[in-house]
């Protein structure tokens, strides 16, 4: 029998599976710590400068000795005097950690296809706790910032097809409940060296636990090592073996190719738009604290509706993941007719929420959709190139925010077409609701066509010419 076959006689969501889950969905906390760290140990209190007699500006060396915090902070801007001219540096520090999570997209992905998901996983696990402690250490900017592209470049498939949506959904939540979580200690630990010490220090339990992992019977599975696969399964079945592809075949086939272009886009959508407003949370006004702890926890409520509206045929994950990123969109686009400080329920502040909220939806779909559009034995090339491409919408967002300053209103301008326009092209996708997941390209070829990017039609004047056209 093949895997999926397999999997639904010893159990899609087995001891392994669980035990799988618990750690990896563990992970989240960490992550959301060190996606996050920039926002509060980067924080800028309001300051005033003392201007010589002569009236000219301090340069960047004398500016340490003329500039005076108002505010009781300890942050990055106050140690260092990352202001005027050297604000950029705190958004460049932000902007180079998801620089690091592109490179690894690069470079560990393809190694996992060779050399297994676990050993990838638990390498780039130690070495982003140890450069973890690096940034906290830093001795100045310079260090600090080349920690922070390292910690990225650190930055499996364990459970079946039915329990996709649900892992998925549940790494998500934990994800929200992990910033809500750091800006409460942040609120406790206010120094930012020991904050970042106190935040990165929870890898380390992450690791000692991660360290039970199995390997992911699916890559086993695909690089022929049936056996093993079946250990991890518990039973011994019959698996039968596909060599494992790689991303050349993503732009060879024609289907792949469109499809992976759609997806890369709107990737990249759902990354600019729900970094942008998270890392803007510390900007606006009120407690920073509070902002963020909303901007995680705003997250939650999307995720039930996730696995309520994905699992429903009247939904699913197509029209789902188009409909939250275009009302996305839509709360960014009406917070360029609300007054900044209405004192009303109806605020700029509530509409970036529900932007939030939306955004978050429609990320979280989307993960669990892509994994479902590609076969097994490309799968995790499919997932990488796609998270690659959202991590180039990671690198933009810090800067959004501070597009203020051409116009209040730019942030969400941003915000709202990037969501409308990646809305609309996921329309173009197939929907997987209910349908057997793919192990092989040969299973993708007998697929019967369903939508877009996945209709084959036969030219009437050249019969063995396949031409794929949109039908809707």
């Amino acid at each position: 029998m093949d895997l999926e076959e397999a999997l639904q006689v010893v159990g899609e969501f087995g001891a392994y599976q669980k035990q799988a889950v618990v750690v990896l969905v563990s992970a989240q906390v960490y992550m959301a710590c060190q996606s996050m760290l920039i926002v509060l140990v980067g924080t800028t209190p309001v300051y005033q400068i003392k201007h010589p007699e002569d009236g000219a500006s301090p340069s960047a060396r004398d500016l340490g000795s003329q500039v005076i915090f108002t505010e009781d902070v300890d942050s990055i801007v106050t140690e260092w005097f990352l202001i005027k001219q050297e604000a950029y540096k705190v958004n460049l520090a932000g902007s180079l950690f998801f620089v690091g999570l592109l490179l690894g997209n690069v470079i560990f992905g393809p190694l996992s296809d060779k050399v297994g998901r676990r050993p990838v996983y638990l390498t780039g696990l130690f070495f982003e706790v140890l450069f973890g402690y690096v940034t906290a250490f830093a001795p100045n900017y310079e260090v600090f910032a080349a920690s922070r592209l390292l910690v990225g470049l650190m930055n499996g498939e364990y459970v079946g097809k039915s329990y996709w949506a649900l892992t998925g959904t549940l790494t998500s939540m934990i994800f929200a409940v992990g910033i809500s979580l750091f800006s409460a200690l942040g609120y406790l630990i206010r120094p930012w060296r020991s904050l970042a010490t106190a935040a990165n220090s929870l890898g380390v339990l992450i690791f000692l636990l991660s360290v039970t992992l199995p390997e992911s019977p699916r890559w086993l599975y695909s690089q022929g090592r049936t056996e093993e696969a079946e250990e991890v399964n518990i039973q011994q079945l019959l698996l039968k073996h596909e060599p494992l592809r790689g991303v050349l075949q993503l732009l060879l086939h024609p289907v792949l190719r469109l499809r992976t272009l759609v997806l890369m886009y709107v990737w990249y959508a759902c990354s600019l738009v729900y970094y942008g407003l998270t890392l803007g949370a510390g900007e606006t006004s009120g407690n920073r604290f509070v902002n963020v702890a909303m901007y995680g926890l705003v997250e939650l409520p999307a995720y039930p509706l996730c696995i309520y509206f994905i699992n429903k045929h009247w939904a699913g994950r197509r029209k789902s993941m188009a409909s939250f990123l275009g009302l996305a969109g839509a709360a960014c686009l009406l917070t360029m007719f609300i007054p900044e400080n209405t004192g009303m329920l109806l605020n700029v502040t509530s509409l970036a929420l529900l932007g939030k909220l939306m955004v978050s939806a429609a990320f979280n779909i989307t993960y669990v959709y892509t994994a479902e559009l590609y076969p097994t034995v490309i799968r995790n090339a499919g997932l990488g190139v796609c998270s690659m491409s959202c991590r180039f919408g990671g690198i933009l967002a810090p800067f959004v925010p501070s597009m203020r300053a051409v116009h209040q209103s730019m942030p969400f301008t941003v915000f709202c077409l990037s969501g409308f326009t990646a809305g609309c092209l996921g329309l173009l996708l197939p929907e997987t609701l209910n349908q057997p997941a793919l192990e092989t390209m040969e299973e993708l070829e007998r697929t019967p066509p369903h939508r877009v990017l996945e209709s084959k039609v036969r030219n009437a004047h050249t019969p063995n010419v396949i031409i794929y056209q949109c039908v809707q």
